[in-house]
């Protein structure tokens, strides 16, 4: 833990989500914890780097979808800043695709924004405890990896093999964009984004963009469950 413990103060927890309604929940769920504040809010990963280095959090709390960059780049950003900083990841996206990323690149818990506060708050305190935390689902699967990783497992499901940014872009196909949004979204070129939309085609082994599409839109449904925001 950083100074704001040794000092016995509260501890102190930042939040990167781009979704204010959201993002407000979590504030207040923070809030009606006893020893937990909120030192500060950002929308994007720039502001997010930098609310780090100035508000010296125990805890960061961060969102996969974010403008301009993703959750996984974030991390592994202030993972390499601050090796010792615990990051918990509270996304709408199923677990089973960006967990292992997550985890990877050095967050340490995960828990789905649709789970109710209770969970929510679970998972912060197990993180800030300096545990990892999953659901036994996901902790299950990522051990037996570990335990039987070779280059004979079979690959499974072919969206693992989309980069960060490429799982990115299909989202947003999937949310019905297109390619001219996405890279006034992502801050890219509409060169790169349909760079991008053959790679994805290649490796998913799509033949044309409107199989592309139709993977996509499906993909974004079947995420899309129940969420809701934490609240109550």
């Amino acid at each position: 833990m950083n100074a704001s413990t040794e000092r016995g103060g509260s501890l102190r927890i930042l939040i990167v989500d781009d979704h204010p309604l959201f993002q407000e929940a979590l504030r207040e769920l923070i809030r009606r914890e006893r020893g937990w504040e909120v030192c500060g809010t950002a929308t994007d990963a720039t502001e997010g780097l930098r609310l780090v280095e100035e508000t010296d959090p125990d805890l960061v709390i961060v969102d996969i979808s974010l403008g301009g960059t993703n959750g996984i780049d974030l991390i592994k950003n202030i993972s390499a800043r601050k090796p010792d900083l615990p990051m918990l990841v509270v996304s709408m996206h199923d677990e089973s695709l960006f967990a292992e990323r997550a985890i990877r690149a050095g967050a340490m818990g995960y828990v789905t924004k649709h789970e109710q506060p209770k969970t929510v708050k679970a998972a912060i305190q197990h993180v800030l405890a300096g545990e990892i935390y999953l659901s036994h689902k996901m902790a299950t699967s990522l051990i037996t990896k570990l335990m039987h990783r070779n280059d004979d497992l079979p690959a499974g499901d072919p969206l693992h093999q989309l980069s960060h940014r490429e799982l990115e872009v299909f989202r947003l196909l999937g949310e019905g964009k297109g390619a001219r949004e996405i890279a006034q979204k992502l801050n890219l070129s509409v060169a790169t984004i349909n760079s991008f939309r053959a790679r994805i085609k290649e490796k998913l082994n799509l033949k044309t963009s409107t199989e592309l599409l139709l993977r996509a839109a499906n993909w974004v449904r079947e995420q899309a469950g129940e969420n809701q925001p934490v609240g109550g």
